[in-house]
C-alpha cells in the first residue's frame, strides 16, 4: 500500500485507487469497513470531557454524526482530488449546496447566483435564503469579469456552476474569483458535471467546490451523497456548518461513494467518449437546431472548457427545431435505452424534456424550441444512436398525425 508521502507524485487515476485505504489498520482488508455508529464510548470521564469541551480533532470519532472511520476516508479522498484542504460529506447534493451557502451568509447579506444554476439551488435562494433576509441577484453566466459591477458591500457569496444546469454555459471561474475576492466575497462552484477528475475549481481560484456525489462519484444510481471541499482559509467555517446542520450521510452511502470512486476514471472516460459520439450525431440531425455541449468545437464555451477542464461529462442539452409537444413526448416515450428519470451519473442512459425559460431571471431562453437533456450511460454507443434514430421516426409520425398542433 502506498505511503502518504508517495501520493503527492501520483496522477489522479492512480489516486482514485490508493486514496482512502489503509489495509494495515483494518486487518489487511482492502476496502475500509462500514462503521454503523451513533454512540461512541470514551475510556473514562477525562476522555469524555475532552471530547465534549476540547477542540474537535479532525479524523477522531466523537459521535456518529461528526464522522466515522467510514466517513473520513471518502472525505480525504475527495479533498485530495479537488486539490482542497478539507471535504465534508452531506446526505445529498442539495444538502451540500445548502451548507456551502449557509456557511457564509447572514441576514442582510447579498448573494450573486448564476442564472444557469441547478433548479433546487435557485429554489433555495428564492425560498430559504429569502426568508432569512438574504437577497439574491441572478447574473448572466457569461458575464466573466463584468460581475464586479454587480458586487455590493453586502455581497458575501458568488455562486457559479460550470457548465450550467440544463443549458451548459461554461463560466470564467478565474475572472469570477478575482472579482469576488476583490469585493470581499467567496466563490462557491458546483463542480458536479466534471467531477474532481476533470476539473478542480479551487485551483482556478474558487473557495469552495461542491459535488453531488449521488451522480458520478457513487456512479450506480443507488445512494444519495453530497460533498463540499474548502480551501484552508474557509475549512473552519465549513466544519462549523457541517456540525450545526447535522445532515451527515449514512455509512452505507459513504461506502458506496468510496466504491464508486475507484472506477471513476474508467467510467468517466467511457462516458465522455459515448457522450461526444451522441452529441456529434445529434448535431447532424435535421430535427436538431443546436447541441449544448462545451466539448464541441463550435460551442460558445469551448475555449474556456479547453482551458479549465481535462475532460467532458456525458450530460448535455439538445435544442430541437420547433415541433409540437406531443411529438416530443412521442420521441421520449418510444426510447428503450434512455430512461425517463431525474438525476444522472449512473450506468444507465437518461433523457428528459427541460424548460429553461422557466428558470431564468437575468437572461432569456426561447420557449419556442423544445429542449432535452441527454445523459449517455455505459451502453454501447451504436445501440444508443439506433434508439435515438427510432425515436426521431416516432416523432415524425406523431407530427404528421397532428399537424394542426403546430
Amino acid at each position: 500500500m502506498a505511503k502518504d508521502g508517495d501520493k503527492a507524485r501520483y496522477r489522479a487515476e492512480t489516486l482514485l485507487s490508493v486514496l482512502g485505504r489503509d489495509p494495515a489498520a483494518n486487518h489487511g482488508v482492502v476496502n475500509p469497513p462500514v462503521y454503523h455508529a451513533s454512540t461512541i464510548l470514551h475510556e473514562n470521564t477525562a476522555a469524555l470531557k475532552e471530547a465534549t469541551f476540547g477542540p474537535r480533532e479532525y479524523g477522531r470519532t466523537y459521535y456518529g454524526r461528526f464522522g466515522t472511520p467510514t466517513t473520513f476516508p471518502l472525505q480525504d479522498a475527495i479533498a485530495a482530488l479537488e486539490q482542497g484542504h478539507r471535504s465534508y460529506l452531506f446526505g445529498s447534493g442539495k444538502a451540500a449546496i445548502v451548507a456551502a451557502l449557509l456557511a457564509f451568509v447572514k441576514s442582510g447579506d447579498h448573494v450573486l447566483m448564476t442564472d444557469s444554476a441547478y433548479g433546487p439551488t435557485r429554489a433555495m435562494a428564492k425560498g430559504l435564503l429569502a426568508r432569512m433576509g438574504v437577497e439574491t441577484t441572478f447574473y448572466d453566466p457569461g458575464i466573466g469579469a463584468g460581475i464586479a459591477g454587480l458586487i455590493r458591500p453586502e455581497t458575501s457569496v458568488v455562486v457559479a456552476e460550470s457548465p450550467g444546469s440544463l443549458t451548459f454555459e461554461v463560466q470564467d471561474l478565474p475572472a469570477l474569483a478575482d472579482a469576488a475576492h476583490a469585493g470581499g466575497a467567496v466563490l462557491v462552484v458546483d463542480n458536479t458535471w466534471a467531477s474532481p477528475l476533470f476539473c478542480q475549481p479551487l485551483r482556478l481560484g474558487a473557495d469552495l467546490s461542491i459535488q453531488a456525489g449521488t451522480k458520478y462519484i457513487v456512479g450506480h444510481s443507488d445512494a444519495m451523497l453530497g460533498a463540499v471541499t474548502a480551501t484552508e482559509e474557509h475549512a473552519e467555517a465549513l466544519r462549523h456548518i457541517f456540525e450545526e446542520l447535522g445532515a451527515a450521510p449514512g455509512p452505507d452511502d459513504c461506502y458506496l461513494g468510496l466504491r464508486g470512486l475507484r472506477t471513476l476514471s474508467v467510467r468517466l472516460h467511457r462516458h465522455q467518449e459515448t457522450g461526444l459520439r451522441l452529441a456529434r450525431w445529434l448535431r447532424a440531425r435535421p430535427e436538431v437546431s443546436r447541441v449544448l455541449h462545451p466539448a464541441l468545437e463550435d460551442d460558445p464555451g469551448h475555449a474556456l472548457w479547453k482551458r479549465d477542464f481535462s475532460g467532458a461529462s456525458s450530460l448535455f442539452g439538445v435544442v430541437l427545431e420547433p415541433v409540437p409537444e406531443p411529438a416530443v413526448e412521442a420521441f421520449l416515450d418510444s426510447l428503450a435505452l434512455f430512461g425517463l428519470g431525474y438525476s444522472w451519473g449512473g450506468y444507465e442512459s437518461l433523457a428528459l424534456p427541460t424548460y429553461p425559460w422557466k428558470l431564468r431571471d437575468a437572461t432569456r431562453w426561447d420557449p419556442a424550441c423544445p429542449t432535452l437533456r441527454i445523459y449517455a450511460g455505459l451502453e454501447d454507443a451504436d445501440d444508443l444512436i439506433a434508439d435515438l434514430a427510432q425515436g426521431f421516426a416516432r416523432m415524425a409520425e406523431a407530427r404528421e398525425a397532428a399537424p394542426e398542433a403546430e
